[in-house]
């Protein structure tokens, strides 16, 4: 406020509090706005679940780029008939997965009496 647009009692004039009062609403609603943005508890889980899962994308791909490289090097030095007999024996694993599913069963099958007991002390 200026000296000019003031009247002789030195209060402002109806277009400066106008003015003050707008300057007023603006910076409350802005304040309004901050805290409300930090209150929202739910769209800050979004963000930090958005930046947990890139982060985790990155480092996955990052793996994979070692792994490859890691299986080229490995790849070159071991003998040819190392990897003849590496290559049937995953096929074998592949093509006979009964010992598996057994085991699978067995384990289960004692998970569960294991838990009966539990239950019967």
């Amino acid at each position: 406020m200026n000296d000019e647009s003031q009247n002789t009692m030195g209060s402002p004039t109806p277009e400066e509090l106008r003015e003050q009062v707008e300057r007023t609403r603006d910076e409350l609603g802005q304040t309004v706005e901050a805290l409300a943005g930090k209150a929202d508890v739910k769209a800050q889980a979004k963000e930090k679940a958005a930046a947990v899962k890139e982060q985790a994308a990155s480092a996955s791909a990052q793996i994979r780029e070692k792994t490859a490289e890691a299986t080229r090097l490995v790849k070159d030095k071991a003998p040819e008939p190392l990897w003849e007999k590496a290559e049937q024996g995953a096929k074998a694993a592949r093509d006979n997965r009964t010992p598996l599913l057994a085991g699978g069963a067995l384990l289960i099958a004692f998970l569960l009496i294991r838990r009966g007991r539990r239950r019967n002390r």
